[in-house]
């Protein structure tokens, strides 16, 4: 790959790889996840500290829910304002209503093999739930999974199988394509979605020595890529041609979205940690931001 180069402007003439920094916006997370922008706010998970965060400036935040003795993840607004939070440890769905209520919403423990992490908003009003497929923390073997869509009233169905590892997803402007992260597998994955079906699985692209965890998407149509084996975030376009990096230093990237009053800010979540000292809940995050030429695309 060439060498990198400072900047951020989006050419690909000398095919360059570009280097950009970023600063702290929030601290004082234990592992930060899915991170969503929604009216003016940066709404996120606090995995393991048991709470959602919503955030309306640097330095800012407020638990907005907490889950005790659980683990929230996933993050996907529904047409009412509701917002669905994954409960990880008991592999249900929670509904939060505008006015604070929480109630449950969904619950896929018959459907899966592990925790239910990542979620992305469907184009039907339902949403899209990843999961393990095993006892990641316990240090159990891997094994393929499955993908699943819950109805806007609840109701689980399988729609993909034999994933390695479903993260992160995004959603196309045109509703026509579902991408996602199979970490285990270092690929971004695509499939045609057709009439509430997926067809057509294919490969975005292939990361090489790049393991995806969450991802958001830009109007260009690339993929921002958390490369939480890697340490860095990554701007991938359609075939794996990477224009832009973030390195870490050695701290893991674990969830990004784009978001601001303009789009172009890159709210990235960030720790340290792995995951044999995150099974002891042992980690320190934070978000950190840089700014970007491609505005977002909405997704997730």
């Amino acid at each position: 790959m060439p060498g990198a180069k400072t900047g951020t402007h989006y050419t690909s003439e000398e095919n360059a790889m570009q280097t950009l920094t970023s600063v702290v916006y929030l601290e004082g997370l234990v592992f930060g996840e899915c991170p969503r922008w929604r009216d003016g706010a940066l709404w996120l998970s606090d995995m393991f500290g048991g709470r959602v965060l919503r955030s309306t400036g640097a330095g800012k935040a407020e638990t907005v829910l907490e889950i005790k003795g659980g683990r929230p993840s996933g993050l996907a607004f529904l047409d009412d304002g509701s917002l669905l939070v994954v409960s990880m440890l008991d592999r249900k769905l929670l509904r939060r209503w505008p006015d604070g209520r929480v109630e449950p919403f969904a619950d896929l423990a018959p459907h899966v093999a592990g925790d239910i992490n990542d979620m992305v908003r469907a184009p039907d009003g339902g949403v899209f739930v990843g999961n393990f497929g095993f006892d990641l923390f316990a240090g159990a073997e891997g094994r393929l999974t499955n993908l699943h869509h819950v109805d806007s009233a609840g109701k689980v169905r399988e729609v993909a199988t034999e994933l390695n590892f479903p993260n992160g997803m995004v959603i196309t402007p045109d509703r026509r394509t579902l991408i996602v992260a199979e970490t285990f597998a270092h690929r971004l994955t695509a499939f045609d979605l057709d009439g509430g079906q997926l067809r057509n699985r294919r490969v975005f692209a292939q990361l090489g020595d790049y393991a995806p965890d969450g991802i958001c998407l830009d109007a260009a149509g690339a993929v921002w890529v958390s490369a939480f084996v890697g340490d860095a975030y990554l701007r991938v376009e359609e075939g794996g041609n990477i224009t832009h990096q973030v390195p870490l230093s050695g701290r893991r990237a674990v969830a990004c979205n784009l978001g601001g009053t303009d789009g172009r800010t890159l709210f990235m979540v960030t720790a340290d940690t792995d995951v044999e000292r995150l099974a002891r809940g042992d980690s320190r995050a934070r978000v950190e931001t840089t700014r970007v030429e491609v505005a977002g695309a909405g997704s997730p």
